[in-house]
């Protein structure tokens, strides 16, 4: 069993979480979890994990069925329509993605999926095929929560990120270092855990591994999810090679082992994983040490590490609340989720367009180092243009009938008259999970008056700084 899941050191971050006084379960630890961990919820699932406790709330999350609201029955076979129809179309590939995000029933599994994405970051700048970038996403969603060795050996099998990675100029006599460096740096070791020898020897290792003639030359064909890729035994160098300070005529095989194997394989997921699910600062150098130790205990599985996170106490303490920087993929289609814009919808392809014009295009990561994140997020710039997001939302211009929100009629339908500080006091704590302190809320009064404005006075909580922070 782990230390991480199983010490009785009240000292231990990665205890489970219990309610009580210090941290009772309450409305602003259910608005956390559903913003830290999916893409926000609506007030009805609010209200039920609110009665549910947080045992029932996190399984639901787990499992892939927290949505209760906006699942459409048909949902995998639109998914796959909007698939077919995106194949040469870079937009409508975007928009496909954050359908599934919108509109799917497992958030999480979203979110893991954009956190490998950004991980394995590949870019369609220089792949230029959306089949491979689409089977390279469906192939992070499939093994989004597996042992970290099954993730790993098909996305460096998958042909995206081969092509993106020149491993098809890789061969005997010829090593190209670009794989090798990117698998040991940021795929599993991180800096600093291995010396450039490390890298020649690691290429070399490499070699023979690459994608099709026919694929270098005209583009990938389509291809099953396991990422099937081209090996070449007249190309591999078979020689001695030493990697890590071990001796042997290694293959890439073994070189994928060994990084597995290595110590700072699970301190760099322990890291990246503190990364998406806890804020600045929260967890010390011990607590990433302990839930490294867990996941080599349990076979690097991610699954594993992302309960442990999203059970425990340390996810759930006063220093983990609204201290994360919000990506613009989760702003974008949390504040949808949230205000109940599911009839008439928001256009997925204007999402995908306001996440972009806010920092993050999909399927187009800035470089083989992802986005990345956290205070980098916001900027002047940036929060002016989360504000213009906000306005569009809220007036229906993300809606192709330009239909508004009807932000006093949302608060009436969940039991707020219609009285202006009861409609702030609703909107605070379904956005941000508590009501607006006392000079911030007559600063939204005073937006309020006429009907027409309440949904002013939305825009204008949606654009705080409060509410970029999950």
């Amino acid at each position: 069993m782990s230390a991480a899941s199983n010490r009785s050191d009240s000292a231990s971050p990665w205890a489970p979480y219990s309610p009580s006084n210090e941290a009772p379960w309450n409305l602003r630890r259910v608005v956390h979890l559903h913003r830290r961990a999916a893409f926000a919820a609506t007030w009805s699932e609010i209200q039920r994990d609110l009665k549910d406790g947080p045992k029932a709330s996190i399984d639901r999350l787990l499992a892939g069925k927290p949505r209760s609201q906006g699942v459409p029955e048909d949902f995998e076979t639109t998914a796959a329509q909007l698939a077919e129809t995106a194949s040469f179309d870079t937009l409508r590939t975007k928009a496909w993605w954050v359908y599934r995000m919108f509109f799917g029933p497992d958030p999480l599994g979203e979110r893991l999926t954009l956190l490998w994405h950004n991980h394995f970051a590949t870019s369609n700048a220089k792949v230029n095929n959306l089949d491979a970038m689409r089977e390279q996403n469906r192939l992070f969603r499939k093994l989004a929560r597996a042992p970290f060795g099954k993730l790993l050996n098909a996305v460096v099998r998958d042909h995206a990120l081969l092509y993106w990675l020149d491993a098809q100029t890789n061969r005997k006599g010829h090593p190209n270092e670009n794989l090798a460096r990117e698998l040991m740096e940021l795929f599993t070791l991180g800096i600093g855990r291995y010396t450039e020898t490390d890298v020649k020897e690691a290429a070399r290792a490499l070699t023979g591994w690459a994608v099709s003639a026919k694929v270098a030359d005209q583009g990938f064909v389509r291809m099953g999810a396991e990422g099937k890729y081209h090996e070449d035994p007249a190309q591999h160098d078979d020689g001695e090679k030493t990697i890590l300070g071990r001796k042997g005529h290694w293959k890439g095989t073994d070189l994928v082992k060994m990084l597995l194997e290595h110590p700072a394989t699970a301190q760099r997921l322990a890291v990246r994983l503190c990364e998406q699910f806890m804020g600045e600062g929260v967890v010390d150098a011990a607590g990433v040490k302990a839930l490294a130790t867990g996941l080599r205990e349990h076979d690097l599985d991610i699954g594993w590490a992302v309960e442990t996170v999203l059970r425990s106490r340390a996810f759930f303490a006063e220093a983990n609340l609204s201290n994360r920087v919000l990506g613009p993929v989760e702003c974008v289609v949390g504040a949808a989720r949230a205000l109940e814009l599911f009839e008439p919808p928001p256009s997925t392809l204007l999402l995908a367009d306001w996440a972009a014009r806010l920092g993050q295009d999909l399927f187009y990561p800035p470089n083989v180092g992802g986005w990345s994140g956290g205070r980098t997020w916001i900027s002047t710039q940036a929060m002016i243009g989360r504000a213009n997001y906000a306005a569009a939302l809220v007036s229906g211009g993300l809606n192709r009938s330009q239909q508004p929100l009807d932000a006093l009629g949302l608060a009436k339908r969940h039991g707020r008259e219609d009285d202006p500080e009861a409609v702030i006091t609703f909107y605070g704590e379904l956005l941000l999970g508590a009501a607006p302190a006392k000079a911030w809320r007559d600063r939204l009064l005073n937006t309020l008056g006429p009907k027409a404005a309440a949904g002013r006075a939305v825009a204008l909580l949606l654009a705080s700084p409060e509410a970029q922070l999950a």
